[in-house]
């Protein structure tokens, strides 16, 4: 951990002394800026054309989960577990050098549970380090690693949730991030627009180590508005902020075809002992209407032979994680900044995953009530909901616990 503190130390020591001299070179020549606005902390050479933005955020919660017990039961509130921690804590530039066209964005996390630490076992600090070529407004290609055009939940910053942690779908399916080339392209805008987003990608993750063979992942993404674009950006984060004053609509479908995986979950979860391939497809709808704000999304993923094993004696396995999702969440916030909300969710396991653990069908449902403060920037949040598994391998027994969680953000 001291080697990890040194290396984190001497990066960040990298990247800002970076922006000063880059400040520094503005003002060599005539005198460039410094500001703390809306946009966080930004720093600007005199002609306008180097702009680097900083930003930080922590999230931090208490999770109290009851005993997961046999319906059946008596209700029992004794503990199963307390989670009491900084679930994120992240520094993030973006903004543009030398050409206003060439823009980039990188971010990076220091939490355990935001390193992916479970399953990498080594601190995975990077999280975004794109460069992007900004042709026009509409038409925009990029290199490096961020988030791939999935579901737009995921896409939707983890600091943007209505509800303090995406669903269980979410967690099940999603594409996550990925090293690749991307594009967007919106060839229709005005009173109906609609946007195309692609990546040709690894497949594999975050600051994945150089793999045995080929198979890469090819992703795509078509959304249509058809009553035009949200305010600031609002198809784009969690609640109704901006109180349409019309009723605006943003419907979206994405798909990923993985060749060779390596991860339970593609670019997450564990390593499988042999590499397979997967598709993934996601649907999803938003709408947004004078503070209400309604979303709800479907994820299938499928592979053929999903399951991996050691070795002949098939005492270990790893298989992808194959099966269907849906979830549903409601929101609605008060012109006084009080929000309230609910989510139903479930996940159920595909059949092919029979006698595994992982076969079983979750659902989740939960409630919220928040405060904004400034926003999405600094709030507070308390959700209450439950669990309810039903155990496959098991004559479809059922199981449950409860959960309470405060959570906290704060950040510019």
């Amino acid at each position: 951990m001291k080697t990890l503190s040194i290396h984190v130390a001497a990066l960040l020591v990298l990247v800002l002394c970076q922006s000063a001299v880059v400040f520094g070179q503005g003002s060599t020549q005539s005198q460039g800026s410094f500001d703390f606005n809306a946009d966080g902390v930004v720093f600007q050479s005199a002609d306008s054309n180097t702009r680097v933005l900083m930003r930080f955020r922590m999230q931090n919660w208490a999770t109290y989960t009851t005993r997961t017990q046999a319906e059946a039961d008596d209700l029992d509130l004794s503990a199963g577990s307390m989670d009491l921690v900084t679930r994120r804590l992240r520094l993030r530039f973006g903004g543009s050098l030398y050409d206003p066209r060439l823009t980039f964005n990188l971010q990076l996390s220091f939490s355990r549970s935001d390193m992916d630490w479970s399953d990498t076992q080594f601190p995975n600090i990077i999280r975004d380090a794109m460069v992007f070529w900004n042709f026009s407004r509409n038409l925009q290609v990029g290199f490096g690693q961020t988030k791939l055009p999935g579901n737009r939940q995921r896409v939707i910053s983890s600091a943007d949730l209505e509800i303090p942690d995406r669903s269980i779908v979410n967690g099940a399916f999603n594409l996550d991030r990925d090293f690749g080339f991307q594009g967007f392209w919106r060839p229709i805008d005005g009173s109906v627009i609609v946007n195309l987003r692609g990546a040709v990608s690894s497949g594999d993750g975050r600051n994945q180590a150089a793999i045995p063979g080929g198979g890469l992942a090819y992703t795509g993404r078509m959304e249509v508005l058809p009553f035009g674009a949200f305010k600031n950006g609002g198809d784009y984060f969690e609640g109704d902020l901006m109180r349409e004053a019309t009723p605006k609509v943003s419907i979206g479908i994405s798909y990923q075809h993985n060749e060779n995986q390596t991860k339970t979950r593609g670019t997450l979860g564990r390593a499988l002992f042999a590499q397979r391939t997967a598709n993934v497809i996601y649907a999803d709808a938003l709408l947004k209407y004078q503070g209400f704000s309604f979303y709800t999304e479907y994820a299938q993923r499928s592979s053929d032979n999903p399951i991996t094993y050691r070795d002949t004696t098939k005492k270990d396995y790893a298989a992808v994680f194959v099966g269907t999702g849906y979830m549903a969440q409601a929101t609605y916030i008060f012109p006084s900044m009080w929000n309230l909300g609910v989510r139903y969710a479930v996940v159920d396991a595909g059949s092919q995953l029979a006698g595994l653990a992982e076969y079983t069908k979750q659902t989740n449902i939960s409630g919220t009530i928040g405060y904004y403060i400034n926003r999405h920037r600094i709030k507070a949040n308390l959700e209450l909901g439950t669990n309810r598994f039903v155990l496959y391998n098991k004559a479809n027994a059922q199981e449950s616990n409860l959960y309470g969680r405060f959570n906290v953000e704060f950040g510019i």
